[in-house]
């Protein structure tokens, strides 16, 4: 028996769960199902949200000839098998699942059928579109981004799945306490493919039980909360430490950090952490302490990098603990980021400008010849005089005056850096006007 989700996949757009913002009234997909006007298109998406219900229901409603194959195990000659089928009855439609992994042969192949409208190509991913797949291909599709369904749209699907007789749990007439169904969709972390086949398995294998137990179930039962944790497995993180939503998790833990959200920061650690990605977790906080908080409290971002040390040194699950100080301390602390942006203007100006020679006076000066061509010349040794500072030009002529540094005083430390750097700036400044 083919498994629930399977049977339960949409035949036309009015089953299709969630998505609203493309198959709604007067969205675009069904306005292009109505009108008869499909295009190629690619849906991209975490696992289990509708990319494929979505495809089987587009042709479902059109009636077109509906294939599957997937871009990484399939090859050309199924290519081939789907080609001359659109050639004899005007129209597939092709749902390519993975398709950031097609290769160049089968996309050689592939494009002239998409111009000629052989095939209606519907590309199913995980992965960022604009980042995993070729222009050549990104060009001739529509691009779609799916939404994470809302808990009230999968219980909705659970609740059509036990009702319906024909492909679903209805024979059973099995019931979910409250907390049972909460359990089982929290548990599928959004994925309704996930959580419908685990809605089977405690169905079927409770009823095995009170089969056992002889039981009468000839008027149904209840599935309770104990029954459902036993049958589903933990939580799916949907994580996937080189795809999209990695980088999406990264960026979010970052972000609230540096917004001093710090419940929002320990969620996101908690999901790196449940992942397994101490790795991840240990780079990005080493660049947030340096990046996000940096001169305004210098004593956390040390007690960061200790933080980290230790948790890569005991390792997960222990790791934990270090790594959420860190990231609590991180949180609260006064933000500066005026390191990264001194760094940054001074990059720009290397990058896009004529920024002139070293000044002679810093050049080196340590082989045979360099007096000869005036390097080091006049170069006046700073801890000759008195607080072992003296007035020169350390910048090329052509950036004199430049200022990079830019602190901003959002603590007592950044205030004192603020002070320091003004007072040796003017000295500098008057010292080489007056010299």
């Amino acid at each position: 028996m083919k498994p629930l989700a399977y049977r339960m996949r949409p035949q036309n757009l009015n089953e299709v769960v969630g998505q609203s913002h493309l198959i709604g009234p007067g969205k675009i997909i069904r306005r292009m199902v109505e009108a008869k006007l499909l295009s190629s298109m690619i849906l991209y998406g975490p696992p289990g949200i509708g990319k494929t219900s979505i495809a089987s229901a587009i042709a479902g409603s059109t009636k077109y000839a509906f294939r599957m194959l997937n871009a990484a195990t399939d090859g050309k000659k199924q290519l081939q098998q789907v080609a001359t089928e659109g050639r004899m009855s005007g129209t597939v439609i092709l749902l390519l699942d993975e398709i950031h992994r097609l290769d160049k042969t089968k996309q050689d192949y592939l494009l002239p059928m998409l111009e000629s409208g052989e095939i209606i190509l519907i590309g199913a991913t995980t992965e960022n579109p604009y980042i995993s797949i070729s222009p050549a291909i990104r060009s001739r599709c529509q691009i779609f981004e799916l939404r994470p369904l809302e808990f009230d749209e999968i219980s909705a699907a659970i609740d059509r799945a036990l009702a319906n007789k024909e492909n679903g749990l209805g024979k059973y007439q099995v019931q979910l306490t409250p907390a049972a169904k909460k359990l089982l969709i929290e548990n599928g972390n959004g994925d309704l493919r996930s959580t419908l086949n685990g809605l089977e398995l405690a169905t079927r294998s409770t009823k095995q039980e009170l089969l056992t137990a002889k039981k009468n179930i000839t008027k149904g039962f209840t599935i309770d909360q104990q029954e459902m944790a036993n049958s589903i497995q933990m939580r799916n993180q949907n994580f996937d430490a080189d795809g999209d939503g990695h980088y999406d998790l990264i960026s979010a833990f970052q972000k609230s950090i540096r917004g001093s959200d710090t419940d929002a920061a320990l969620h996101y650690l908690a999901r790196l952490v449940e992942a397994g990605d101490l790795i991840s977790i240990c780079r990005r906080l080493s660049v947030i302490a340096y990046e996000d908080i940096g001169l305004a409290n210098p004593t956390t971002v040390q007690h960061a990098v200790i933080a980290i040390q230790t948790a890569q040194s005991i390792g997960l699950p222990e790791a934990r603990i270090p790594l959420a100080n860190a990231v609590i301390e991180l949180s609260l602390s006064p933000k500066s980021n005026s390191a990264i942006s001194a760094i940054d203007a001074a990059l720009a100006d290397i990058r896009t400008q004529d920024y002139g020679s070293i000044p002679n006076n810093l050049k080196d000066t340590h082989y045979q010849g360099a007096e000869n061509l005036g390097h080091g010349k006049n170069y006046i040794y700073p801890h000759s005089f008195p607080g072992d500072w003296v007035p020169q030009q350390y910048l090329p002529d052509k950036l004199l005056g430049k200022q990079y540094f830019m602190p901003k005083g959002n603590s007592k430390i950044e205030k004192g850096l603020q002070k320091q750097y003004k007072i040796l700036h003017d000295m500098q400044k008057n010292g080489l006007q007056n010299s």
